[in-house]
């Protein structure tokens, strides 16, 4: 970013949201590097993760971290909820409406100001769900 915030376009990172937005699978920045790296053989992971930092800092991608493991990227910048799989770590979004008066319940009860919040549910993907039925009757 340079003095007055702006943060210039650069076409790394038009590449790297283009990856990002043309996927539903809430990839790794491992991923996002070997996607970009077919368009751009001599990008360097550091510019991925760079690049994904920046990007999210200016809400046009969502970050996704799960406590100690790797986190997830969301090409998809608006409020809205997930699911993930705790047997194989599939992250799915879920198309229900945005529960925005949670937050205004939240701001009235703790005296805050909400800016957004996150939730997520989790459980077992419609694949694991089937492999375990299978391994159940074996």
């Amino acid at each position: 970013m340079n003095t007055r915030g702006f943060v210039r376009k650069t076409r790394q990172r038009e590449v790297i949201l283009h990856v990002l937005r043309s996927t539903k699978s809430h990839p790794t920045a491992d991923w996002v590097y070997q996607e970009v790296r077919k368009e751009m053989p001599n990008v360097s992971l550091g510019t991925i993760y760079r690049n994904l930092r920046t990007l999210t800092e200016m809400g046009e991608a969502l970050e996704l971290s799960y406590g100690s493991t790797y986190s997830r990227f969301d090409g998809n910048p608006e409020n809205h909820y997930h699911f993930v799989c705790e047997a194989c770590g599939e992250v799915i979004d879920l198309d229900i409406p945005v529960i925005a008066q949670l937050e205004a319940n939240v701001s009235v009860q703790a005296k805050v100001e909400v800016t957004h919040h996150r939730l997520e549910f989790y459980g077992r993907c419609e694949h694991c769900k089937q492999t375990d039925s299978q391994q159940e009757a074996n």
